[in-house]
């Protein structure tokens, strides 16, 4: 029997509304099993995770429907946040029957249930899901001048030449990350047209907190900008001068470690204050998980570099967020308009509750992110189902799946993949978090996305990923990939966001070498058009800032969806395949929106590896 005739979660006929319900509100469901099955009775059976209550309610006969009985029943969903498992029961006056879960009619254990995301409807700053994101990783966007290092935390060098590969090797064991490039909150500043000539609306910037590595995400004092970056001034004058130009600044947040060269760790004694390190009397001391103090201590991942914080500890709590210039509030007066959260994985959800709250409190419309690298909604991290998208934690995530499903299919594999993993994020998200969600094509956490759309393996070892390089046939082909990567980023529901320097062409493998300074004078000025051009493309669209989506077609190579509102469309045809094909329009009366040119009838042929970009009214 085909499953999607008796219940089908993402269609109307049998479920309203569509994907996650907000506390309180009605559910509408229907089941459909054929009448010659003489199942006379149905229930659907719920298991709350969070709640851990698990209840029947049943469906009464709606009458015939064809050859199908209809069980159909409109009911409240519970009033507090929660994440339902359900399956139906289906039986007979005679008592005998089977359940219905994914995997169709069958009496076998385990039950393989959907997925019904209950949450708490709560504000979303728009302008993040409006607008386009750029991520800058400092160090590496744009220096002025030559910075000095000397008297600075962390044994710091300074690489002469702008255009140096960064360096890999470790030190004493662990790769440290000393070397740096001196690019500025000044050079940002600067640049700040380029930006707004992209469409950039919000920037997230990857730590800029006093640390002794150039990535910073082993902070050394929260309270300071990095003196090679700047002063506090800086950031101010940064945030006022994108303000100006419809530009918002979002912080990155990194509060489940410190660095160990931090003044409240204090391993090597830099600062004169006394660290966690140095003395059990310290005041830090209690914020850290020391097992054999003072050398043996809890860290991230075991890298002795980033001490674990206890998010419990009440002086770190308040240090963070409690205190009335706690640096969430601190920074967010200072011209912030939101936070990511680093590893959110590693923090506790009354962490992150608290957190939310005081960003909200401080800025009613800031933003709080999250770095989660699965699906939200259902994640689980050491052992404990999260709440982060229940409505009192993370306003939206990143949107890992988003480039892994698309990367593939951009790879050789079908559309279907890639829709099915979006579809499966819309339902099971809240809208606000799916429309909101950010969709990239990289990070400082992955290779670059030209170099991994040559489609040509990654060689194992730092040291070989060192020389990795495109020839220029394998760059060519990931220039074309990449232009279709980018018109789906932008079209396609969430907030797109760009790793700095991809529009510009850069190629890079793992860390360090996806972290290179921005190619100034060399960038690939066709990719910077193209990107320029969708950027424009998305901020004159309302129908791509928040319009729904509908699926025109996901076959093989072929990708088409719409995205709809009001008496607007936008049509994204996608050609990933090496083989000319055809797609018929939903309707007449386009405009070819990259080509602004009308199209003449409803028929479109696209060429291999190609995209087109299409417009109702």
């Amino acid at each position: 029997m085909n499953l999607a005739s008796v219940f089908n979660p993402r269609d109307f006929c049998f479920k309203k509304p569509f994907g996650a319900v907000a506390c309180g509100e009605s559910l509408s469901l229907t089941c459909r099993p054929l009448a010659r099955d003489a199942f006379t009775h149905c229930a659907i059976l719920f298991s709350g995770e969070f709640s851990k209550r698990e209840w029947e309610v049943e469906l009464p006969f709606s009458g015939l429907w064809e050859d199908r009985a209809c069980f159909s029943l409109t009911f409240p969903v519970p009033d507090e946040p929660d994440l339902l498992w359900y399956r139906f029961r289906f039986w007979r006056d005679d008592g005998s029957g089977c359940f219905l879960d994914r995997a169709g009619f069958r009496n076998g254990e385990p039950p393989q249930p959907w997925q019904l995301t209950i949450y708490r409807k709560s504000h979303t700053p728009e302008w993040f899901g409006d607008g386009i994101t750029y991520q800058i990783f400092p160090d590496r966007y744009c220096r002025l001048r030559l910075p000095n290092p000397e008297g600075l935390v962390g044994n710091r060098w300074v690489h002469d030449n702008w255009d140096d590969a960064p360096v890999w090797w470790a030190e004493d064991g662990e790769i440290k990350n000393r070397d740096f490039f001196g690019g500025s909150l000044e050079g940002i500043t600067a640049h700040l047209d380029d930006l707004a000539a992209l469409s950039v609306s919000v920037l997230y910037l990857c730590p800029i907190f006093e640390s002794a590595s150039n990535h910073r995400y082993n902070t050394a004092d929260y309270t300071k900008i990095d003196p090679m970056l700047g002063t506090e001034a800086d950031f101010r004058r940064l945030c006022a001068e994108a303000k100006k130009r419809g530009i918002r600044i979002v912080l990155d947040g990194v509060f489940n470690h410190t660095g160990s060269q931090s003044i409240y760790f204090n391993a090597d004694g830099f600062y004169p204050t006394t660290g966690a390190a140095q003395s059990r009397e310290s005041p830090y001391y209690d914020w850290f998980q020391f097992s054999d103090w003072p050398g043996s201590y809890a860290s991230w991942w075991g890298i002795s570099t980033l001490p674990n914080v206890r998010e419990n500890c009440p002086s770190y709590q308040d240090f963070i967020y409690g205190g009335e210039n706690a640096i969430i509030r601190h920074w967010l007066r200072a011209g912030a308009s939101g936070w990511r959260l680093d590893v959110a994985d590693e923090l506790p959800d009354s962490f992150i509750e608290a957190l939310r709250e005081a960003v909200e409190e401080t800025d009613p419309d800031a933003l709080l992110l999250g770095e989660v690298w699965e699906d939200a909604s259902n994640k689980i991290s050491y052992s404990q189902r999260r709440r982060y998208l229940l409505g009192s934690e993370l306003h939206s995530v990143m949107n890992y799946p988003f480039r892994n499903a698309l990367l593939t299919y951009l790879l050789g594999g079908g559309a279907e993949s890639f829709r099915e993993t979006m579809e499966t994020l819309r339902e099971n998200y809240p809208p606000a978090a799916f429309y909101s969600a950010m969709n990239f094509l990289g990070t400082h956490d992955t290779p670059r996305i030209l170099t991994l759309l040559s489609g040509r393996p990654l060689p194992e070892g730092r040291d070989a990923q060192s020389q990795f390089r495109l020839s220029p046939e394998e760059r060519q082909l990931a220039r074309m990939r990449l232009r279709l990567a980018a018109a789906v980023l932008f079209t396609f529901p969430g907030t797109p966001m760009i790793y700095y320097g991809d529009e510009a062409g850069m190629e890079g493998t793992a860390d360090p070498f996806n972290r290179g300074t921005f190619p100034w004078g060399r960038e690939d000025r066709e990719l910077t058009a193209w990107f320029t051009q969708l950027g424009k493309l998305r901020r004159q669209r309302a129908s791509l800032c928040r319009g729904s989506i509908r699926w025109l077609k996901a076959q093989g190579p072929l990708m088409a969806f719409s995205r709809e509102i009001w008496r607007q469309a936008t049509v994204t045809l996608v050609n990933a395949g090496t083989e000319e094909t055809v797609f018929t329009l939903p309707d007449t009366g386009y405009q070819d929106l990259l080509a602004e040119q009308p199209v003449d009838g409803d028929t479109v042929t696209l060429p291999p590896c190609s995209v087109r970009v299409f417009g109702w009214q």
